[in-house]
Order: structure tokens, then sequence, then C-alpha cells
């Protein structure tokens, strides 16, 4: 699995487990990395900026997953459907470096993974219509 691959898993590991208790996400990051054995993986920053960021401009990623996610409120969306998008808006808005369709596939790739059978096409969907949004 690449590098950054491994840090939207860790990042949506965390989202995920603040997600499920209803806790602070950054205080389930700092959990999280405490819990963690030394030598801490070389893909654990960017796993934390992306925590970190989706954290700082949760209301705005909430609020465009909420607009573009037809039939379903955000409430409603399976748990890890709502952090892979979240991850994903976050990296489509906030992170120059990711091209929009590698964030969008790597939401996809772990969704085929980790969720539901209709996920991958939903949150492409999604994730999609944001992007267009977003540029």
């Amino acid at each position: 699995m690449p590098a950054r691959r491994k840090a939207r898993k860790r990042a949506l590991d965390v989202l995920y487990e603040s997600d499920l208790r209803d806790a602070n996400i950054l205080t389930t990051l700092d959990a999280y990395v405490g819990r963690m054995e030394n030598p801490k993986p070389e893909h654990l920053p960017y796993a934390i900026s992306l925590v970190e960021g989706v954290a700082q401009h949760l209301d705005r990623i909430d609020e465009l997953i909420s607009s573009y996610a037809e039939g379903w409120t955000i409430e409603r969306m399976p748990v890890v459907d709502r952090n892979l998008a979240r991850i994903a808006v976050y990296e489509l808005l906030y992170v120059e470096e990711i091209d929009d369709p590698v964030a969008i596939t790597e939401a996809v790739e772990l969704a085929k993974e980790l969720s539901t059978d209709d996920s991958p096409r939903y949150l492409n969907g999604i994730l999609g219509r944001i992007a267009d949004y977003a540029h």
C-alpha cells in the first residue's frame, strides 16, 4: 500500500474513532499517536496533517458534503463513508499538491476495502460534484 494511502487509512482510523465516540478530533488524534510504538511510520506526518486539516475545516467540509450528498444527510451516511469524504474534501480544497482525481480515487479505493458495495460509486459521485464546484 502506498505511503499516502496508509496515511489516509490512519487518518480515517482517527476520524472514525472520534466520530463513533462523539469525541474531539484533536484529542482523539493525540491519544491515537500516543498509543503508537516507536519508531513511528514515515507516513504519520501526512496522516496527522489530514486529521488536523479536517478538524480545522470541519464545518465547511461537512457543509459541502451535506450540500452534494443527494438523498442523504451527513448524519445518515455510514461512518466510514462520511469520514472518507471528509478526508477527500479536505484534500480537494486545501492540499494543492494532491490532484483532484487522486484524492477522489483514494477515497473510492479505501471505500472498496472498508465500506459497503454501494459506497465507492456514491463517494465518487459526491466527490466529483464537489471537485467541479471547487474549481
